[in-house]
């Protein structure tokens, strides 16, 4: 079972990130307006008209789709790392303090953490 267990947490990580990606990059939904005059509807109002949101969910697409593949498992968690941070960062100083961290945000983080450490040894070379 621990064999499978590393596959089916990519599997998951990546099925995540495509929900996320895939229907601001195809157009399918509409990106909903934020409460006027909060600092998240100030950021959003910089990310959108820019392209930089598309730019980020590219990131996230390939990544989703590099992080279901066992052997390039560890590329897919380099390319989503820093989203995940600007994710976690985003909730903690620009989203209101009542929303601190999206209950959707805990099972990311905690696959994530889980590739992370099992990939610990290939990722060492990394921190020398």
């Amino acid at each position: 079972m621990k064999k499978y267990l590393p596959s089916v947490a990519g599997v998951l990580l990546g099925l995540c990130f495509l929900a996320a990606s895939v229907p601001v990059l195809f157009n399918l939904i509409t990106i909903p307006k934020m409460p006027e005059g909060t600092p998240a509807a100030q950021f959003m109002a910089a990310f959108v008209p820019t392209g930089y949101l598309k730019f980020v969910k590219m990131f996230e697409f390939v990544g989703a789709l590099i992080v279901m593949i066992p052997r390039l498992r560890n590329l897919g968690l380099l390319l989503l790392g820093p989203v995940i941070v600007n994710i976690i960062a985003f909730h903690v100083f620009v989203d209101e303090p009542k929303n601190l961290i999206d209950p959707i945000l805990d099972p990311i983080i905690g696959l994530a953490l889980y590739l992370l450490w099992d990939a610990r040894k290939k990722f060492a070379g990394l921190l020398n």
